[in-house]
């Protein structure tokens, strides 16, 4: 890990989460995601101590546990550290058997891994332009990935996009990355094409990319989802449950899925269906205890 300067006083650390970091002319900073824990936390303070650099603010892009489960750390090491949000991300970072409930539809079953700390927040975010330490940072609605998640441009012109779209490397690697909301994430992949910034940082990449690159990969994460809603379709010419599609899937694609990584793509599976239905393009019936979906 190594604090990486992009422009002027807008830095990133590379790691398994890249955070972003902004530091103020008093060497106080803010981070743009913490990590997915404390040992990943330390490693990013270690970076910052080693700067002399204090941090005062924490902006978390949304609520999945790899960019926000450092707060603890800081928070406990840094207690004047406020963290912001926006305010669904927030429902889920102050309560974290939200997601993996939402992901098994009950309770979860302890196979989950799962942190049940509360990730507190202390303000919530607007849309737009907020003031931090005098300095201005513009605020994005990107939701799609999450329910409510946030990119955040710096006065720099650095914005940082969490995991609003996906790195080459992960759509390469993972081809049915995680979504909560199709429609919502055609709409913000189309937003980040329209971007006033100059740089921009995904979570989950080896690389910083520039206007031109960025807009060429927001088109590949179009055309990714395009591509799996086509399959989908292909396969509704017969009945089939979610269950099912999810297996074909898998198996088209050469997935390999271990028990959390089965509930996400089923969710993700879920969200392709629901942005089908709701586009009047197939239809449903619950036959013998199975609902089957069907064009």
């Amino acid at each position: 890990m190594n604090l990486n300067k992009i422009k002027g006083n807008t830095y990133y650390i590379d790691g398994p989460t890249n955070c972003g970091i902004f530091i103020f002319k008093n060497k106080n900073c803010l981070i743009a995601d913490t990590g997915i824990n404390n040992s990943e936390a330390k490693k990013i303070d270690n970076l910052l101590i080693e700067n002399n650099l204090h941090p005062k603010f924490i902006i978390n892009t949304h609520s999945h546990l790899d960019h926000c489960g450092g707060n603890l750390y800081f928070k406990k090491n840094y207690p004047g550290c406020l963290v912001y949000t926006s305010k669904k991300e927030s429902l889920f970072m102050e309560n974290q058997e939200l997601f993996s409930s939402m992901l098994s539809s009950s309770y979860p079953s302890r196979a989950f891994d799962r942190s049940n700390k509360p990730i507190d927040v202390d303000f919530i975010l607007d849309y737009g332009i907020n003031k931090l330490n005098d300095e201005k940072f513009d605020i994005i609605a990107l939701p799609g990935h999450s329910i409510e998640h946030i990119g955040i441009i710096t006065p720099e012109r650095v914005c940082f996009l969490g995991d609003s779209i996906f790195s080459s490397e992960i759509l390469n690697k993972y081809s049915f990355p995680y979504l909560y909301n199709i429609d919502d994430s055609l709409s913000s992949l189309n937003k980040i094409k329209d971007m006033e910034a100059d740089y921009f940082l995904i979570g989950h990449s080896k690389k910083l990319l520039d206007k031109s690159q960025i807009s060429e990969l927001a088109d590949k994460n179009i055309s990714n989802i395009h591509n799996y809603k086509n399959e989908i379709l292909d396969l509704l010419d017969q009945p089939l449950t979610r269950e099912d599609i999810l297996e074909n899937i898998t198996i088209l694609n050469n997935l390999s899925l271990n028990f959390y990584e089965y509930h996400l793509d089923l969710s993700g599976i879920s969200a392709f269906l629901s942005y089908l239905y709701n586009n009047k393009l197939i239809n449903y019936s619950v036959e013998d205890g199975k609902l089957y979906y069907f064009k």
